[in-house]
């Protein structure tokens, strides 16, 4: 290929290494194997009864057409109206935009707000694809280090020593979080909003994973900060992994420029997906019967690894991860993840995803499939700590 035509630099990302690790597991299965899957956060349920329903009497019904760039006013009016009843926190109808899931909400939120070469804080140990879209964009991403100390979340203090050192445009957090399942309360959010606000810099929140908290209360940021930006997504409580749907709350000044951005990037959210998604507020019995069994994953897990040697665990506070540090058996996570799927059949995703410094002493096992891939993985993972087959 003549050198003039090589792929662009912007998409000389890092892999998704988690979703590496699905194909590989994949091929395996394909083999014959069984493979327990706790590398990926895709819930193993089906999407809701009434979502099902909802999606078949469209497609019943005849044409599946274009909606508005920001959305079916009928869903973001629902959307809405979950801010009133789940937080206690009124949201216009007009700052409500629907997206292609929380990775479109990203895209269309970076390019709204940034401009190449801005500086973002992220979280580490953090959702890799914030950092690889970021890079995509022009953007420059600032892992921030999270420490025991400080509960493992980001603090007021870490944001502006960065600050400090290279001005930031933005501080993006996530609660729960991803890889963790680590939360921050009320006050924590309301010293990081404050802190934003006072560097002038910009405020994300990612809330992906609310719905799935266990001992602690999820607190959106809207309720500290009116002109947080909020990513969330229909996709890990509502079962909706596939149906690629999500919304942002979006401060007044950046609902015109994101309108203008998803008219030319996408035109609009599949309508199919947008009514489903209407129907999944509908279905919390459902969803609830489902977070218990997560909780039930949860549970064995926090009782069964620290019982084989892996007992250095993130607070595990929300989401469906546990995020261990396994450096008393390897100092290499991506190798012993490799080994651990090749041997036992244990689809584990490496550590070096979510945090590049640090990572290669830790592992991430999702425990939102079934409680026998759960029982599985920890069989499996005993055996294998003993060099067993």
């Amino acid at each position: 290929m003549p050198a003039s035509l090589e792929p662009s630099r912007r998409s000389h990302v890092a892999p998704f290494i988690a979703m590496d690790v699905m194909a590989e597991a994949g091929i395996l299965e394909r083999a014959g194997r069984a493979i327990a899957h706790m590398e990926v956060g895709q819930p193993g349920a089906p999407a809701p009864r009434l979502v099902r329903e909802a999606a078949m009497k469209a497609l019943e019904d005849g044409r599946i057409g274009y909606t508005e760039a920001l959305g079916m006013m009928s869903l973001r009016e629902r959307i809405a109206r979950h801010y009133a009843d789940h937080y206690g926190v009124g949201i216009p109808v007009e700052r409500v935009v629907v997206t292609t899931g929380s990775s479109g909400g990203f895209i269309l939120g970076f390019l709204a707000m940034f401009d190449p070469g801005a500086r973002v804080a992220i979280s580490a140990p953090g959702y890799p694809a914030y950092r690889n879209t970021l890079s995509a964009l022009g953007l420059v991403p600032v892992d921030i280090e999270t420490h025991a100390a400080g509960g493992w979340v980001m603090t007021p203090e870490a944001i502006e020593m960065a600050h400090r050192d290279q001005p930031l445009k933005g501080v993006l957090a996530m609660s729960p979080a991803n890889p963790s399942g680590t939360m921050m309360d009320r006050a924590q959010l309301d010293a990081l909003a404050k802190t934003c606000r006072r560097l002038g810099i910009w405020f994300i929140s990612d809330e992906i994973y609310h719905g799935l908290a266990y001992d602690k209360k999820e607190v959106t940021a809207l309720s500290v900060d009116d002109n947080a930006v909020v990513i969330n997504s229909f996709s890990k409580y509502y079962c909706m992994t596939g149906w690629r749907v999500g919304w942002m709350i979006l401060p007044e000044a950046l609902v015109r420029p994101v309108e203008r951005l998803a008219q030319s990037l996408y035109i609009s959210v599949p309508k199919l997906s947008q009514i489903a998604a209407e129907a999944a507020f509908g279905a919390t019995e459902e969803l609830e019967v489902i977070k218990a069994g997560y909780a039930k994953n949860r549970s064995l897990l926090l009782n069964e690894l620290p019982r084989i040697g892996i007992d250095k665990l993130l607070p595990c506070d929300g989401a469906f991860y546990v995020y261990a540090d396994i450096s008393r058996f390897t100092n290499d996570s991506m190798g012993f993840c490799k080994r651990l799927l090749e041997e036992q059949g244990i689809a584990g995703a490496p550590g070096m995803d979510f945090d590049p410094a640090r990572g290669h002493h830790f592992m991430r096992l999702s425990f939102a499939g079934t409680h026998e891939d759960c029982v599985a993985s920890v069989q499996g993972l005993e055996r294998f700590l003993k060099g067993g087959t």
